[in-house]
């Protein structure tokens, strides 16, 4: 029974979201969720998994990064910037910066799947048995705090889209309230600016192909 209220949570949630973000042609990544779950003793959330077959890693709206998952490995043979740097990251700041009321005893167990442009870190709190039941805290970089959402990711960034919250939970608002996002998968970002386009206005840029991704 419980199972079926969140997957219908998740559904409505996708539904709305993809109707607000239209999705990439295909993902660039096919996910090994077995390895996955092997390597970080887990199962990674149903509305994620679910995000990761329909869109991909990737960026919303040249400002919020999804990232990709990947095996939990030492930190020195992570890939920068990937989820096992940016969750290292995530724990050190958890230690360092203060919580909301409701956090001041919570000893998280936390997995980074998102960063923003203006470096606030996404987070999952996967202390609990239930991965659909995680909650996300979001480490805020302007104010340098953190909050809990109980709610999937997938719902995070819909009630974001559509500025449900009662304030902002980024630092920037490039993506609160938008109604509408562009996603772009890191595999098309790249090949756009390698072809001499802007990415995320389609203009041609006689500068895109000048820098290596």
């Amino acid at each position: 029974m419980i199972w079926a209220k969140v997957s219908e949570r998740m559904i409505v949630s996708l539904t709305a979201l993809r109707r607000m973000m239209p999705p990439p042609i295909g993902p660039d990544v096919a996910v090994d969720w077995g390895r996955m779950s092997r390597a970080w003793g887990k199962q990674f959330p149903a509305d994620y998994r679910q995000f990761m077959d329909v869109y991909g890693p990737g960026t919303i709206a040249e400002f919020l990064v999804v990232k990709q998952p990947e095996p939990r490995e030492v930190l020195s043979g992570a890939a920068a910037g990937g989820m096992v740097c940016e969750t290292a990251n995530a724990e050190a700041a958890w230690t360092e910066f203060r919580k909301e009321p409701t956090l001041a005893e919570v000893n998280p167990m936390l997995i980074a799947w998102a960063v923003s442009a203006s470096a606030d870190i996404l987070c999952w709190d996967s202390s609990g048995d239930d991965p659909d039941g995680w909650p996300v805290l979001v480490w805020n970089r302007d104010d340098t705090a953190w909050r809990r959402y109980d709610c999937g990711m997938v719902e995070f960034l819909r009630r974001v889209l559509e500025a449900e919250f009662e304030e902002c939970p980024l630092s920037g608002t490039n993506v609160w309230g938008i109604a509408t996002a562009k996603y772009l998968t890191f595999g098309e970002e790249t090949r756009l600016r390698k072809a001499g386009f802007d990415p995320w206005t389609g203009e041609p840029d006689p500068y895109a192909g000048m820098f290596p991704m």
